[in-house]
């Protein structure tokens, strides 16, 4: 291996910890996944992060005591709300008990190396900037669909934060005024409307009301049991229900994006996550309400394409969250 010319990027999530040793070029070139467990509190969490560090250095034949020989600087992408300056994890919903937690000093004096911390969209949009899809492009807007809604803009070429780290939070933008509720308290929000929270919601309702022959089956009768996966393949059935749910969601979805297109003039939409997995189902009602919605100058110019980074886009977009701060210091002590 080159003299410390890797990084470690580390996915930290409410229910699973991926940690991976990455190249300059994006590379994993040894990894760890484990569970999260949250419950058992910060410092448990804290612990199973040193040890996955610990497995992927012991899978790269690194000895832990002079890690710094091989690996230049850490990045953390986390659930947000993340003030990635201070290096503070503030609220994450799914770490119960994580209040203004100081992740990147922690880690630091933990691991013995220099350690950034971001938000995992910011992260993902990052990695896929320099090692995804986002390749050659300068405006790119990088939005993951899943089990909620987030979003990381790279602009001229650069992560755009905000004056406070919290850039981003496409979800949490009103689509449906008096829609149904958010997690975050407001109504209407595109992830309470399109995301896969909200598909699988509206499943259950549709299966309390016994309007769906196909879910009853799939789910065996029991509402609680029904997820968006569910519903996607329902709908792929030719459900009627279900087909209504997922083109609804969808086109609030192509919503949001054409408004962000309107705001932004990205060459580039970058789509990720696990509802991405509907294909057509997802991007063509995407691609039409750009078409629809957006002026006609930037819907003419904008390209919607699939992330390429998979499951791996957090852990190596944490990596490259550490390239980017890694540089940032050389050019200073320049």
């Amino acid at each position: 291996m080159n003299n410390a010319d890797h990084f470690v990027g580390i996915d930290l999530g409410g229910t699973k910890i991926l940690t991976a040793l990455v190249n300059r070029a994006g590379q994993i070139v040894a990894e760890d996944y484990r569970k999260t467990r949250a419950k058992r509190g910060l410092d448990s969490v804290l612990d199973r992060i040193v040890e996955s560090v610990g497995a992927v250095y012991e899978a790269a034949q690194i000895d832990p005591t002079a890690a710094a020989r091989w690996v230049r600087a850490v990045g953390i992408g986390a659930p947000g709300p993340v003030e990635s300056e201070a290096g503070i994890l503030t609220s994450p919903p799914n770490l119960p008990g994580w209040q203004q937690v100081p992740l990147r000093a922690l880690m630091e004096d933990r691991l013995g190396l220099p350690t950034v911390l971001d938000n995992d969209a910011n992260a993902a949009a990052l990695g896929e900037f320099r090692f995804g899809a986002g390749r050659g492009s300068q405006q790119m807007l990088y939005v993951t669909v899943s089990t909620g809604i987030g979003a990381g803009f790279v602009l001229n070429g650069a992560l755009y934060r905000g004056v406070d780290g919290a850039a981003g939070e496409v979800g949490h933008m009103t689509i449906v005024p008096g829609g149904p509720y958010c997690g975050c308290g407001n109504q209407g929000c595109l992830e309470a409307v399109s995301s896969g929270t909200a598909i699988a919601r509206q499943g259950r309702e549709v299966l309390a009301r016994d309007a769906s022959r196909t879910l009853a089956e799939m789910a065996a009768g029991d509402p609680e049991s029904v997820t968006a996966e569910m519903v996607a393949e329902a709908a792929r059935s030719a459900d009627r229900e279900a087909g209504r749910i997922i083109a609804e969601a969808m086109d609030y979805l192509g919503i949001g994006i054409a408004n962000l297109v309107n705001i932004f003039n990205p060459d580039l939409v970058v789509i990720g996550g696990g509802l991405t997995k509907m294909g057509a189902a997802l991007f063509d009602p995407v691609r039409s309400g750009i078409r629809r919605r957006s002026v006609p100058v930037a819907a003419q110019r904008v390209q919607v394409v699939l992330a390429e980074l998979g499951d791996r886009v957090g852990v190596i977009g944490a990596a490259a969250i550490a390239m980017e701060a890694s540089a940032a210091v050389g050019q200073m002590g320049e």
